[in-house]
C-alpha cells in the first residue's frame, strides 16, 4: 500500500483546541490533503493525552482510528468540501510528540527538539511519567525538559517495545541537532551511545534530500519530512511517502531498513524561514559565499546574522552538489495548492476566494497532493487553465525561488511579475 504520512503536528494546535471535534479537524484536513497516516501531536499533555484516550480506538497494530465516523464536517474552520469518495475511516492515527530539550554541554546551552512515537497508550504513559520529573508536561506549547538528548532518548526506548525517536527539522538554526546556533555536527556527539538507536532525521522545511545527500555521514538514516503545522490547514505540506502496510511497526521497519520508505514530498526549501543566512531586524539576507566575507557579521547593525540551514549545510559537507548515495529514496518538491491558487487569484493562500476554489477543484479532482503529483494536466485544464499552466511548470521544477531567512517565509512562485495580467485578455481563457 502506498500513503502519505505526516507524522509531526506541532503542539500548540492540539493544546490550543479545547471543542469536542479536535481530532475530527485533522481527519478532516487530512482526507482534504489526501493524508493516510497522521501524528496526534502532544501525547505529553494531560488534557489531550485524555482526550486521546476517550476518542481513538484501536485499528492496526500501533495505529488508531476515531471512535466514531465524523459523517460531517466539523464546525469552526474545516472547509465545506472533500474529495469524492472520502471516507474518514481510511484515516489513522500514530502516537507521537515534539519534545524540546534544554541543558548545557560541552560549554554550550543546547536547545534541541526531537519527535518521539509510541506504539500504544501503555507505552505513552510511562513516557509521560518519566518525563514529569524534568518538566510540567500541563504548560502550553511543546514540552521543554531540563534533559539531555541522550537521556530522552534512553527514556523513550524503555517506554515500550518500538518506541522511537526521530531528531526533528535537523538542520533548522535554534532548535535543529545540527543547527548553527545550539547544535552538534554529528548525531554520535548528540546522543552519545545510544545514537545507534537513530535511524531516520527530519529535512525540515528548509532543507530537501539533495542538501542531505551533500554530508557523506548522513547516508545510513533515512530522511523523513512532515509538515510541523502549527494549524490544521497546513497538514501535508510536507509529508513521507511508504509502500507498506498500514502498520505502526512496518513503518518502523521501513525506516530502520530503508524497505518500504518510498521517499518524501517537499517544500522547495527556498520557502523555509531559516533557508539563507540573515538578519530579519534588518532587512539583511545573505548567501553563504557573502555571509563567510562578511565575517558572519550584520553590515547594518554589526550584530552576528542568523546562519541558515544552506550555510550549515555547506560547513559540514563533504561531498559536491548533485551526488545521489546509493540506495537513497527519491523525493519531490512541491507546492501547497492554497499557494497556488493564490498566486493565479492574486489573493492570499488563505482568504475566502481561495477556499472556495479548492473547495471546487477537490469535488472535480480528488485531494490537493493528488491535484499536484498524479492529475493528468489534460484533467486540471478542464476546471482551470491557469492552474494547469501552474502545475505543468510545478512538476517541471520551472518556479521562480525567493528564499527565506533569519524566521522569515520564502516564496516560490509559479509565474513571473505580471504574467498573469498580460495575459488576461479576451483571448485568453478565465482565471477559473
Amino acid at each position: 500500500m502506498r500513503f502519505h504520512a505526516d507524522l509531526h503536528i506541532h503542539s500548540k494546535y492540539s493544546r490550543a483546541c479545547s471543542r469536542d471535534s479536535d481530532l475530527e479537524h485533522l481527519t478532516w484536513w487530512a482526507l482534504r490533503k489526501g493524508v493516510t497516516l497522521m501524528g496526534t501531536g502532544d501525547f505529553t499533555h494531560p488534557a489531550w493525552f485524555g482526550h486521546l484516550r476517550e476518542r481513538l480506538v484501536p485499528a492496526e497494530p500501533g495505529l488508531f482510528r476515531l471512535r466514531e465516523d465524523p459523517g460531517a464536517a466539523p464546525d469552526g474552520d474545516a472547509p465545506g468540501t472533500l474529495p469524492s469518495g472520502a471516507d474518514s475511516g481510511r484515516v489513522r492515527f500514530m502516537l507521537s510528540v515534539e519534545v524540546a530539550t534544554i541543558y548545557r554541554r560541552g560549554g554550550r546551552t543546547r536547545k534541541l527538539h526531537h519527535l518521539v512515537y509510541m506504539p500504544g497508550f501503555e507505552a505513552a504513559e510511562a513516557f509521560n511519567r518519566a518525563l514529569t520529573r524534568f518538566g510540567d508536561l500541563a504548560s502550553d506549547g511543546r514540552p521543554v525538559l531540563g534533559l539531555d538528548s541522550r537521556d530522552l532518548l534512553e527514556i523513550t526506548l524503555a517506554s515500550g517495545d518500538g518506541a522511537y525517536l526521530v531528531p526533528a527539522h535537523v538542520w533548522t538554526p535554534w532548535f535543529g541537532v545540527f543547527g548553527s546556533k545550539s547544535g552538534f555536527d554529528t548525531v554520535e556527539e548528540c546522543y552519545g551511545d545510544l545514537a545507534g538507536h537513530i535511524f531516520a532525521l527530519e529535512t525540515g522545511l528548509s532543507s530537501d534530500p539533495a542538501m542531505n545527500w551533500r554530508v557523506s555521514g548522513l547516508d545510513r538514516y533515512r530522511l523523513v519530512s512532515h509538515s510541523d503545522a502549527h494549524s490544521p490547514p497546513r497538514v501535508g505540506r510536507e509529508t513521507t511517502v511508504f509502500e507498506t502496510d498500514l502498520d505502526y511497526f512496518a513503518v518502523l521497519r521501513a525506516l530502520r531498513t530503508g524497505d518500504g520508505h518510498a521517499g518524501t514530498v517537499e517544500f522547495f526549501p527556498e520557502e523555509g524561514r531559516y533557508h539563507v543566512d540573515g538578519h530579519r531586524k534588518c532587512g539583511i539576507r545573505m548567501e553563504p559565499r557573502e555571509t563567510r566575507a562578511r565575517g558572519g557579521i550584520c553590515p547594518a547593525c554589526g550584530k552576528p546574522l542568523t546562519v541558515g540551514v544552506l550555510s550549515r549545510v555547506e560547513e559540514l559537507a563533504d561531498r559536491v552538489e548533485g551526488v545521489r548515495p546509493d540506495g537513497a529514496a527519491g523525493f519531490r518538491s512541491l507546492v501547497p495548492l492554497p499557494e497556488i491558487v493564490g498566486e493565479v487569484l492574486g489573493v492570499g493562500p488563505q482568504s475566502k476566494r481561495v477556499l472556495r476554489e479548492i473547495d471546487r477543484l477537490v469535488a472535480a479532482l480528488g485531494p490537493e497532493l493528488a491535484i499536484l503529483e498524479a492529475v493528468p494536466v489534460g484533467e486540471i485544464e478542464t476546471c482551470s487553465p491557469r492552474l494547469a499552466e501552474a502545475v505543468g511548470r510545478l512538476r517541471r521544477g520551472e518556479v521562480i525561488r525567493d528564499a527565506g531567512y533569519d524566521g522569515e517565509y520564502g516564496t516560490i512562485r509559479l509565474f513571473t511579475p505580471g504574467e498573469l495580467e498580460r495575459a488576461g485578455s479576451a483571448t485568453v481563457p478565465a482565471l477559473f
